[in-house]
């Protein structure tokens, strides 16, 4: 019988041990993973934690995301007026409960209620009907909580779901919409204020009931009073502080970046909180800002109504200010809502110091080797400067300064399109996307498309990579090539490691920024440079066809500012000129910035060479005037001057004589810079340039053809010519220019074998063949005769 009894008892014993364990095992799971699912806001903050701005929430509400750090005052003050016991019970408070059990019962209605704070933050998160079920599930749940979190994360959990009045969730939201700054900034009589408002968000209202909110209010700070939270005074100057009145706008700083940053968080499809530490400075977004705006008030009446500004740290990449448009949400025609600094745009002359730079990182050039600047025409494609004008020959280094079109257009075709698009795309260009050929020559010119984002970490990158010269001991890491970047505290990976090789040596960097100091500035003199005030930039300007986007680029060993100006529509404007309207934006940008020192020379990868001082190619024996200068190492490989001639002169001086028609010991020998007729012409208008003298009368007839002195300059041969139609509606002309070492000789033009005119001095004859093939014949006094095929385009078959 007892044996009987003890069975029963263990079987009931097991019965309840299975029990129990059910029980404990629901109890244990019954919490969720993560209490709070609702949508939050995004929030944009600066690199010291300040609010930059924010979106509301899909939902409707301003919900900033959970905030580990809760204000000291609102802890004492959300404690004191919800639940004085909270560091003492487990998630339930027994005479809590007996109180509100009591006074209920006789009021006979709901007086006050026994929820914790930790209940609170169950029944936010549920959101589920007030009734005695879902009490005694919050209780229970309450327990659980406890066990799996602390008092500091409870409250936390409290402050950023708590509801605030209207569309106002949590502290931090509360504390921007009601005062207009962060809580951690808020009086005892604010955050007192907002304390008491969860308790009956809508019965206190802010702009309502404010009686009942002051009462409230102030019955709170006398509770914090009676515990010795604060003293009198503290009390009584809490009192006579204003309430809340109507919600206040939240900071609208860099709308753009937010607005990337929603964009980027989606795409990821992270459960990472929608809140992000960027690197931008509160201060510099500010105040470029209302330079963007201030020049914009002044281009608007020009139609010039978008603007863009982006500044970066180099060391770091990080960015600093993000000023992505015009912001002007309530105007559509203004397009403000466009982030130009992401929109793909014509960079116009932008990419000119990359160019520059890659040749003397090959030896292609040194860094004043004369580059032709001539009428040119290449496959059908021909390009003018922005003067309309030509020099001749221009050294490189000049060429960039003055941003000449038809010597970047030469370079890029001795390095080759091909390479250069490849260059580009290593060095973080990744708009680029179309291959080589569809941008051809152009591509130096703005043929392309690409963004401000990318063309400033272009530029840092390359500014880095000098700065680290040193650092690396003349090594070069190819981690020092990588993009923007916004968010803080971000480490690009490390793949590469230290080479010897860079994309582009140091040496060719640095002649490259040196070049671009060279630019003179908008509204200042040339020799702005003697002003010791000045910061010294790199910079570089640029304009699209048509006049549609003006670009300005600035560097120096610590900050890049790149500046874009134009309409988002892509319309556009005369006066649209990257050096007139961006660039006095930049230099005013560079002046919130705090000056630096310049680029130290990077003498470990120069060689030191002889160059020309005429021709800046390498010296060759018969250069007369040579420099001794430091160049990038390829610089050893550089050509060697082309243009200086032994030339054979009579005893006068006056006469250029042979050995055909003068005994060599009458001769004296000297050396001569000699340009091509071609460049000739135009660099002798320009330049101190001594022509070579004629030769004596009597020695012509020995003269074989490739003494020629003339030279057809345009067209060139096998030229393709379309002539537009003027806005007269005639028929355009075509100008046929030549030159001729004797100004004072007489050249016959003749076209398709029918004498057309001669022309003296200046060789210039404007004609209109019709649509076909021709052959342009020149003769001069002498005899000498050159002949030229050209074609004109039918514009209809075309």
């Amino acid at each position: 019988m007892k044996f009987d009894t003890l069975k029963q008892w263990c079987i009931k014993k097991k019965w309840w041990l299975a029990a129990t364990a059910v029980v404990l095992i629901a109890y244990y799971f019954c919490l969720p993973k993560q209490l709070f699912t609702s949508p939050t806001s995004y929030v944009l903050e600066d690199s010291n934690g300040d609010l930059l701005n924010a979106s509301i929430a899909p939902d409707g509400q301003w919900r900033f995301p959970y905030n580990a750090h809760v204000p000291d005052k609102f802890e004492k003050c959300i404690v004191a007026y919800e639940d004085k016991r909270f560091y003492y019970h487990w998630g339930i408070d027994p005479i809590a409960i007996g109180r509100a059990v009591n006074q209920n019962a006789r009021g006979r209605k709901v007086v006050s209620g026994g929820s914790t704070l930790t209940m609170q933050v169950i029944r936010l998160s549920r959101n589920q009907p007030r009734n005695i079920w879902q009490k005694m599930m919050e209780a229970v749940l309450a327990t659980r909580l406890e066990f799996a979190a602390s008092k500091k994360k409870i409250i936390a959990l409290y402050a950023a779901n708590a509801p605030f009045g209207g569309n106002v969730v949590g502290l931090e939201a509360a504390a921007w919409r009601y005062y207009g700054r962060k809580a951690d900034l808020l009086s005892w009589g604010e955050m007192a204020a907002l304390a008491v408002l969860p308790n009956s968000p809508a019965l206190v209202h802010p702009g309502r009931n404010r009686v009942t909110l002051l009462n409230k209010r102030n019955q709170l700070l006398n509770k914090l009073y009676r515990q010795h939270t604060i003293d009198s005074i503290t009390c009584q100057l809490a009192k006579m502080e204003p309430l809340p009145d109507q919600p206040l706008p939240l900071p609208q700083e860099a709308p753009h970046l937010l607005d990337l940053f929603r964009r980027d968080y989606q795409q990821q499809k992270t459960d990472e909180p929608t809140r992000i530490k960027t690197t931008l400075q509160a201060d510099l977004q500010h105040n470029a800002t209302a330079i963007a705006e201030r020049y914009h008030n002044a281009y608007k009446a020009n139609g010039i109504n978008n603007a863009a500004v982006l500044v970066l740290d180099v060391e770091t990449g990080n960015t600093l200010a993000y000023v992505g448009n015009i912001y002007h949400p309530s105007d559509p025609e203004l397009e403000s809502h466009v982030d130009i600094v992401q929109a793909r745009r014509s960079p116009g002359s932008t990419l000119k110091p990359i160019l520059y730079a890659a040749m003397l990182n090959d030896g292609l050039i040194l860094p004043n080797t004369l580059i032709p600047d001539i009428p040119t025409q290449i496959a059908g494609y021909s390009p003018q400067n922005f003067d309309l004008g030509y020099d001749g020959a221009v050294p490189a280094s000049r060429a960039l300064a003055r941003s000449l079109n038809i010597p970047a257009v030469r370079m890029l075709q001795q390095y080759r399109y091909e390479r250069f698009h490849s260059l580009l795309q290593k060095m973080g260009i990744t708009t680029l996307n179309k291959p080589a050929d569809h941008y051809g020559l152009s591509l130096i010119l703005g043929g392309g498309e690409t963004t401000l984002w990318e063309m400033c970490g272009m530029y840092a990158s390359m500014a880095r990579t000098l700065i680290h010269m040193d650092q690396y001991k003349g090594k070069y890491d190819m981690d020092d090539i990588h993009p923007p970047n916004y968010r803080l505290n971000i480490q690009h990976p490390s793949k590469y490691g230290l080479s010897k090789d860079g994309l582009l040596d140091a040496g060719s960097i640095w002649y490259a920024f040196q070049a671009m100091t060279e630019v003179m500035r908008p509204g200042e003199e040339l020799l702005w440079q003697q002003f010791s005030s000045s910061q010294r930039i790199a910079w570089k300007t640029g304009t699209s066809f048509g006049f549609r986007d003006g670009w300005a680029i600035g560097v120096t060993p610590q900050y890049v500012v790149g500046v874009w100006v134009g309409n988002a529509d892509g319309e556009g404007r005369p006066g649209l000129i990257g050096v007139s309207t961006a660039a006095p934006i930049l230099f005013d940008v560079f002046r919130l910035l705090h000056t630096s020192g310049w680029f130290s020379t990077p003498y470990q990868q120069l060689k030191k060479i002889e160059v020309c001082r005429k021709s800046g190619f390498r010296a060759g024996e018969l250069c007369d005037e040579k420099d001794s200068i430091y160049v990038p190492a390829a610089g050893i490989r550089a050509g060697v001057c082309p243009y200086h001639q032994l030339v054979h002169l009579d005893r006068t001086g006056q006469w250029r004589v042979t050995e055909a028609c003068e005994s060599p010991s009458l001769m004296q020998h000297k050396s001569w810079f000699v340009l091509p007729p071609s460049q000739e012409y135009y660099y002798r208008s320009k330049n101190y340039y001594q022509q070579l003298p004629p030769y004596k009368p009597d020695c012509l007839a020995s003269l074989g053809q490739d003494k020629a002195p003339m030279e057809l300059i345009y067209p060139r041969p096998g030229a393709r010519i379309f002539v537009p139609v003027e806005i007269d509606g005639k028929p355009g002309q075509t100008i046929f220019t030549a030159t001729h070492r004797n100004n004072a000789t007489k050249i016959f033009w003749h076209l398709d074998n029918n004498f057309i005119g001669a022309t003296t001095e200046f060789h210039q004859m404007a004609l209109h063949p019709a649509a076909g093939k021709h052959i342009i014949t020149l003769v001069d006094e002498n005899g000498e005769r050159i002949e030229q095929s050209f074609e004109i385009l039918d514009k209809e078959r075309e």
